[in-house]
């Protein structure tokens, strides 16, 4: 063995632990300043890159750049990629090109096992109550073959010009992607240097480029396309996961396989149980418990009702139906809209299901309990304007009744 190479042995055999400890000391005290968009995107990445690069540049020494693989950044309290959390993505990719010590590669399966660093990031609104408060950016490096986040960085934007309408995908989607997937990656992305990333996510997170790929077919209406990947992410042993499951959905029912999606939905209904909660966007028309009026929104509700009634009543299981609204008119208002509407959704799965009559009970929520606040009742803030089944044990209800 030559000298130069036993050297560069050592080095590299001693490296993992020397940058954590590197990234652990340089890491800078986060600002609380709120920034315009721009000027926090460069703070938040240029906390990163001072996090790195003592280890960066040991790394170029001994030949060339590091690949950093990036998964889609989300907005942190919805779990959806909207034009702005696409925005974020770009303005930091861009700065990193920027940096002569790392390069980041697409976000592919065989990357995954050439690149050394995962990089994510969220945007989270700080106070949901305020439409256009500040936003915090989160971005962090983990090390892929240690499972370590090595660097962290924050910053705090003005909600200023952004635009977080959701990207088509999330739009249609009728049930929240945040399962435990989204949460570990949110998670991961706070967590500080030195700590191991969230496992959960890590452990799903070699079918995650396939399920990339499939959500940019769907935004590009491409919807064949959309669906191959999304079959095929779902095939995988770690593909049971919301986004996975509403993709098939959604292309099915795109492409007019009426009996595949009905399928489908069954599926996303049947994995809400098993988890314990299931929410789903039923929009209604402004100021009333009737269903949206458009067809092509509100046209699949009667099979999504369908579904949810026969799942629920043969699991035997208890639900509370919960009704939420969006952040506009008075509380009191909203209070007793939101219980309208759950009791209409009840009244529908009793229809369906006549054991559900006593396993069920509906409640409203009002605006407490928004995700993203804004108030604009558009496609924005959809979420806000959901139906959650709630798991609960039966004889709670009972005695409560």
């Amino acid at each position: 063995m030559t000298t130069t190479l036993a050297r560069w042995l050592q080095a590299m055999s001693s490296f993992g632990a020397a940058a954590l400890l590197v990234a652990c000391a340089s890491q800078p005290p986060a600002s609380r300043a709120e920034l315009p968009f721009d000027q926090a995107v460069a703070q938040a990445t240029d906390g990163l890159m001072v996090q790195t690069q003592k280890m960066q540049s040991l790394l170029t020494r001994m030949g060339g750049k590091s690949g950093v693989v990036l998964d889609p950044m989300i907005d942190a309290g919805s779990g959806q990629q909207t034009a702005a959390t696409q925005l974020l993505q770009e303005r930091v990719t861009e700065r990193l090109a920027t940096q002569d010590s790392i390069q980041v590669v697409p976000f592919q399966r065989a990357n995954l096992d050439k690149a050394r660093y995962l990089l994510t990031g969220t945007m989270t609104r700080l106070a949901v109550d305020q439409p256009r408060g500040p936003m915090e950016i989160n971005l962090a490096l983990t090390e892929l073959a240690s499972g370590k986040v090595i660097a962290q960085s924050s910053a705090v934007t003005r909600d200023e010009g952004l635009d977080h309408t959701p990207l088509l995908y999330y739009r249609d989607t009728p049930v929240p992607t945040k399962d435990r997937v989204v949460e570990g990656y949110v998670r991961t992305s706070a967590t500080p240097p030195g700590q191991k990333a969230d496992g959960y996510y890590l452990d799903r997170l070699a079918v995650a480029p396939l399920i990339k790929d499939a959500t940019s077919a769907y935004n590009a209406e491409r919807y064949q396309d959309a669906l191959a990947g999304y079959n095929a992410a779902g095939d995988s042993a770690i593909g049971e996961q919301l986004r996975v499951l509403n993709g098939i959905y959604l292309s099915s029912a795109k492409l007019g396989k009426n009996a595949e999606a009905e399928q489908a939905f069954g599926r996303l209904v049947a994995y809400g149980i098993a988890n314990q909660q299931l929410g789903v966007k039923f929009l209604f028309n402004p100021n009333s418990t009737v269903f949206w009026s458009e067809q092509k929104i509100s046209g699949p509700y009667p099979m999504w009702l369908r579904e949810i009634a026969k799942a629920s009543a043969g699991a035997k299981v208890c639900m509370d139906i919960i009704g939420h609204t969006s952040h506009t008119g008075p509380v009191a208002y909203n209070d007793t809209l939101s219980l309208q509407r759950a009791k209409f959704i009840q009244q529908r799965l009793v229809g369906e299901a006549a054991v559900l009559g006593t396993r069920t009970a509906p409640s409203g929520k009002g605006f407490r309990e928004n995700i993203i606040g804004s108030g604009t009742d558009d496609a924005v803030d959809a979420l806000d304007r959901r139906v959650e089944f709630k798991i609960v044990d039966c004889g709670v209800m009972q005695a409560a009744r």
